[in-house]
């Protein structure tokens, strides 16, 4: 593979990710009381999400994701088109499963006992990630190799985000 082949191929996943990325991180900061699930609880008598995943948080990760899809879209016209024809709408889906596949860990958890905020490796990690890759094959569909590259890189960056989230007193832990 020649190295701007290569570049290109950074590129484009750069920025495949930067929209799921800002979604899932931003949803803490738009914080909010309303929890999605309106505080109904399941058949087993647990939340169905738990305080911890609120309509204002996950609006606003979707906006803040699709957001960052509009500038990049300005920024880098030529690259976001490598994605998608529409990358802003690419950017929304990306949002949007970035937001779903939280909140479906959020079931699991719950279903499992564990409190918001437990942490479970690879979960909280990847979550977001397969469910915007999920959403988002309705414009773009990786590649394995990408796919390989993006959960790999997303478990470090996770990891690596939270803790500065939790060292700038953002987050109450640091995973």
């Amino acid at each position: 593979m020649g190295e701007a082949l290569l570049l290109q191929e950074m590129a484009k996943t750069i920025l495949y990710v930067l929209p799921m990325y800002f979604a899932n991180s931003s949803a803490m900061l738009w914080r909010g009381k309303t929890p999605i699930d309106l505080d109904v609880k399941w058949v087993d008598g647990k939340p169905v999400f738990g305080k911890g995943k609120t309509v204002r948080g996950t609006l606003g990760g979707i906006f803040t994701g699709t957001m960052v899809a509009l500038l990049l879209r300005q920024a880098f016209p030529a690259y976001t088109a490598l994605l998608a024809e529409d990358y802003l709408a690419l950017g929304f889906l990306l949002s949007v499963g970035a937001m779903a596949g939280d909140i479906a860990a959020s079931f699991i958890k719950r279903r499992n006992d564990l409190e918001v905020g437990a942490p479970v490796l690879f979960l909280d990690q990847l979550d977001f990630a397969f469910g915007a890759m999920i959403v988002g094959s309705l414009a773009y569909t990786p590649g394995f190799y990408e796919i390989i590259v993006i959960c790999v890189a997303t478990v470090f960056v996770h990891r690596l985000s939270n803790w500065i989230a939790f060292k700038a007193k953002l987050k109450h832990v640091p995973w």
